[in-house]
């Protein structure tokens, strides 16, 4: 699962690779902004990201695609 977050005043996205479902993601996603803390995801690499949900600018949450090889048509 690649999760994609925009900071509010930062030219550049924070990009997470991570292991849990989209929907586990969703709620704690949604469970940081109701309480107004700090989002918390931990990567596949067990880094931790911190983020005030003041400063969020968004969100995208996408499965990762598998890369195709070859020429063939799809």
């Amino acid at each position: 699962m690649e999760i994609r977050i925009g900071i509010l005043h930062a030219p550049r996205e924070i990009v997470i690779e991570s292991g849990e479902t989209a929907e586990a993601v969703q709620a704690t996603v949604e469970a940081a902004i109701a309480a107004n803390a700090t989002l918390r995801l931990q990567d596949e690499k067990g880094r931790l990201v911190l983020v005030p949900v003041a400063n969020l600018g968004y969100i995208d949450i996408a499965a990762v695609e598998s890369r195709r090889v070859g020429f063939g048509k799809a």
